[in-house]
């Protein structure tokens, strides 16, 4: 063609910018919003470091030696395990108030198979985690199956579950001497051992471990997207191709096992096995630590490495105020802030995507 057409002409004289958005300036308490939106652990990591700098200040430098950091640690270590399988139920938007009595009755079944039954440790420990895996799935059918609001389903099993500790034991108590010489193995997260001037036990490496474990699982792999696709929107999950029944099966059988892996834990702790350590609460504990580390109870947001975190400031308030003398109530106290703080500030960040 010699010439130009008489469109590519025209066109030749118009406009030559493209769209584009106006700048606005963001606000800090925006950018603060959107940064905590997208680091869920930051705010209970924030608030740990206060917590300790707070009691160290107040109790001095005795509060920062080696060994009391990781007594705390020591301390946590059943709780932070619970809160781990309860972070994965939550992220669900579903809620376990059963998994303290499922630590329990693990506990008992693996007392009584090893010392009762006289059966080899090893089958003991497997027949526990068994126990605590089939109670899991219970939770998961009703839920996942059977449609049922997960409150109510684990209420139900946290009273059939306790019912049946006390009957299948008697409410007799192992002793500590008869684990140690009929199943030495079960006390074997009891194992100690120094690290500089700190004292850390085997479970607390349980503890750090899973924690590392699931958090990896949950944000590398196609597993742990579904989790939090699941809680966030189950009728979008469902529409872009992911079983959610599955799902909701996988994370409370996983629940369980991991409950029976905190009474293998607990037996190391506290020595004997115990089916009146039920009445303990576990549940509650459980579930302080998962709000408080910053895991929405609305499901499909929050960090595992969060709960950690939120285990771990129970444990500084609860140390720092028996070494100040404090009243017990205030711990109790000051809980209840958290939790209230937790899930006010949580409302706060979800606002970023609205």
């Amino acid at each position: 063609m010699s010439g130009a057409q008489e469109f590519e002409r025209v066109l030749d004289g118009s406009d030559k910018k493209v769209a584009s958005f106006e700048h606005q300036d963001v606000s800090l308490l925006k950018r603060v919003q959107h940064f905590l939106h997208s680091t869920p652990a930051a705010v209970p990591l924030i608030v740990l470091v206060l917590a300790i700098v707070i009691f160290g200040i107040a109790i001095g430098g005795r509060f920062f030696s080696a060994y009391t950091l990781t007594l705390i640690l020591q301390q946590i270590a059943i709780v932070g395990i619970l809160g781990a399988a309860q972070t994965l139920v939550i992220l669900t938007a579903g809620i376990d108030l059963s998994i303290g009595v499922i630590m329990v009755i693990s506990s008992v079944v693996m007392g009584n198979v090893a010392v009762t039954y006289g059966l080899p440790t090893p089958i003991a420990i497997l027949a526990g985690m068994v126990a605590g895996g089939l109670c899991g799935l219970l939770n998961g059918f009703l839920v996942a199956n059977m449609k049922l609001p997960p409150f109510i389903v684990t209420l139900g099993t946290w009273n059939i579950v306790m019912a049946t500790n006390f009957i299948y034991s008697a409410n007799e108590t192992i002793r500590d001497t008869d684990v140690d010489e009929q199943a030495p193995l079960l006390h074997f997260f009891a194992i100690s051992f120094r690290l500089g001037g700190a004292v850390l036990t085997l479970g607390v490496i349980a503890m750090v471990l899973l924690v590392i474990v699931l958090w990896y699982v949950l944000n590398h792999t196609a597993w742990g997207r579904h989790v939090y696709a699941v809680g966030d929107d189950p009728e979008a999950a469902k529409l872009a191709g992911i079983q959610t029944k599955k799902v909701l099966l996988a994370v409370y059988g996983v629940s369980g096992l991991i409950a029976g892996l905190a009474a293998w834990v607990s037996i190391g702790r506290n020595g004997s096995v115990s089916p009146s350590s039920a009445v303990t609460d576990f549940n509650l504990q459980a579930i302080t630590a998962t709000v408080i580390g910053g895991i929405s109870l609305f499901g499909g947001r929050g960090s595992i490495l969060g709960t950690l975190f939120g285990a771990m400031i129970v444990g500084v308030v609860s140390m720092g105020l028996n070494m100040l003398g404090a009243d017990p109530q205030w711990k109790v106290l000051l809980t209840g802030v958290l939790i209230i703080g937790a899930v006010a500030i949580d409302q706060w960040i979800r606002k970023v995507s609205a």
